[in-house]
């Protein structure tokens, strides 16, 4: 069965100030996906949230890129702007870049991840859903997930998995794309997703039969909006078993500390912390930065689930790592490497205050 999987996040408000959406907003996106449902617009859909960031998961046979189902996302995103500008929610509607739908959410702000597949006899999916973090923050994960044999043994043992991966990976700041075909260049790919403000990984493909592995959300808001707006907040979304790493596998990078920027006013670095739905609430210096896993089982287009993948105990151990880095880091104040670098600060005072300093500046006499 040929079906598309979408997830399609949007912040337009948050409660309090950065910390979480409002239950009413998550309750009329609730109301307005049951009718898309009843309609026949889509085949399930599941309404989450991480940090304040709204989540619409859609199965639906409009394929990728389809404007009745973004058409629908950014009707959603619209109706719970309303909602959060009554309640006068903190940056009511900060995702929504443009006044009006053009076709398709790219481009418009709302963060992007779907794929097109043949839905396998056992199709097992997780969707990492992320909040104060840029959308480079999957770089060190898919990596690990789909080309290192000390995450993933089934690159090594497993003979479906023995041929290795195919990695789409964005320029975001020049729009350009490039693929890497792992094992071979891992080196020459890890040059570039190690620079993960710059470029991010957007797809990964089985090499031996092409299916879809992963896909994951590359926008940047800051440069589509030409100014800070918030922190890009990704979505991925993973298949799991069979031709691809298995769910414990794929959920293993994240038992590590993994630094990403983001977190207080988009400008910090900090940990990215796994965190059950229930603890996906951004308070401290408005973070750490938080991920959650919804796991599904997808049977005819349906979701079964989602569960909750980073509930587990075991995950207790990556968290405590991650508040111990962020201590750490905390304890550097407004020095690097908690700070963002200087060229990643374009959308603060920085260029005013080195405007307004540039004359105060003078040569050194080496004599």
């Amino acid at each position: 069965m040929e079906i598309t999987l979408s997830a399609i996040k949007a912040d337009i408000g948050g409660w309090v100030g950065h910390s979480v959406t409002h239950p009413d907003t998550l309750s009329k996106a609730e109301e307005l996906m049951a009718v898309a449902r009843k309609s026949g617009a889509v085949i399930d859909y599941r309404v989450l949230h991480c940090g304040d960031d709204l989540q619409l998961i859609m199965t639906h046979h409009h394929g990728e890129d389809s404007e009745k189902v973004h058409g629908l996302a950014w009707d959603i995103f619209t109706a719970c702007t309303d909602v959060a500008k009554g309640l006068k929610l903190h940056g009511a509607g900060q995702d929504l870049l443009a006044d009006a739908f053009s076709g398709n959410v790219k481009g418009m702000g709302p963060g992007l991840a779907e794929m097109a597949i043949d839905e396998r006899e056992a199709e097992t999916v997780i969707i990492f859903m992320a909040d104060k973090c840029a959308s480079g923050a999957w770089n060190l994960p898919l990596y690990r997930m789909f080309a290192d044999p000390f995450n993933t043994p089934g690159l090594v043992i497993a003979p479906n998995l023995h041929c290795g991966f195919s990695f789409e990976v964005h320029d975001v700041m020049e729009g350009k794309r490039i693929t890497f075909n792992t094992p071979e260049e891992i080196y020459d790919m890890l040059v570039f997703l190690g620079s993960p403000g710059h470029f991010a990984v957007k797809n990964v493909w089985h090499r031996d039969t092409g299916r879809i592995a992963a896909s994951a959300s590359t926008q940047r808001l800051s440069f589509m909006a030409g100014r800070y707006v918030g922190k890009d907040d990704p979505v991925c979304i993973v298949r799991c078993q069979g031709t691809f790493p298995a769910v414990g596998e794929a959920l293993e990078p994240f038992s590590l500390v993994n630094i990403v920027e983001g977190w207080m006013r988009g400008s910090h670095n900090g940990p990215l912390m796994p965190v059950g739905f229930n603890n996906a609430k951004c308070t401290r210096f408005d973070g750490p930065p938080r991920v959650i896993a919804a796991g599904f089982q997808i049977a005819n287009g349906m979701l079964i689930g989602p569960s909750d993948m980073f509930e587990d105990v075991a995950f207790d151990p990556a968290r405590q790592k991650a508040l111990q880095a962020a201590d750490m880091l905390r304890s550097m104040g407004p020095f690097e490497p908690h700070r963002l670098p200087l060229d990643a600060m374009e959308y603060t005072t920085m260029p005013e205050v080195s405007a307004r300093l540039a004359a105060r500046f003078e040569p050194i006499d080496d004599d």
